[in-house]
């Protein structure tokens, strides 16, 4: 299995992204997973009466995507994710297209911490999801 950047080969401005559609098993999984059987995500009827007018998908449903992120692609495997702050802006729907997004912000050699920029947008480009990450990238056998 390939090592991920390390923290010397991070540059400021590195981005990475993926995108998945979100499905109803998506969210049958997740409150399975976690525990959160929030009627909002799992019950029509009642979903249907509260201001979103239908059922939404878990905040960190959306959020786990940037954790796929970080821990396969930037800087990928061998990160360790350290936080997370997000602000939820807007619901994910199932059926809505999630592209997550992570950029480095911030470079940290000495203690070997990284920052990044974390979005998640909607197939509207609505950003539904936005945030900052805190990870330590993967030291390289040469490093230790």
């Amino acid at each position: 299995m390939p090592e991920g950047k390390s923290i010397h080969e991070l540059k400021i401005g590195d981005s990475a992204q993926t995108s998945k559609t979100i499905t109803e098993s998506d969210i049958e999984l997740f409150a399975k997973a976690t525990g959160d059987f929030n009627p909002i995500h799992l019950d029509q009827a009642y979903a249907e009466k509260t201001f979103f007018k239908g059922r939404i998908a878990h905040g960190l449903l959306s959020v786990g995507l940037l954790s796929s992120i970080l821990g396969n692609i930037l800087p990928g495997h061998g990160t360790i994710y350290l936080s997370q702050e997000v602000k939820f802006l807007a619901p994910v729907k199932i059926g809505d297209t999630i592209t997550a997004r992570v950029e480095v912000m911030e470079v940290i050699p000495q203690k070997n911490r990284a920052k990044f920029r974390t979005t998640c947008v909607n197939q509207d480009g609505t950003v539904v999801g936005d945030g900052t990450a805190w990870v330590m990238p993967p030291r390289k056998a040469y490093e230790k």
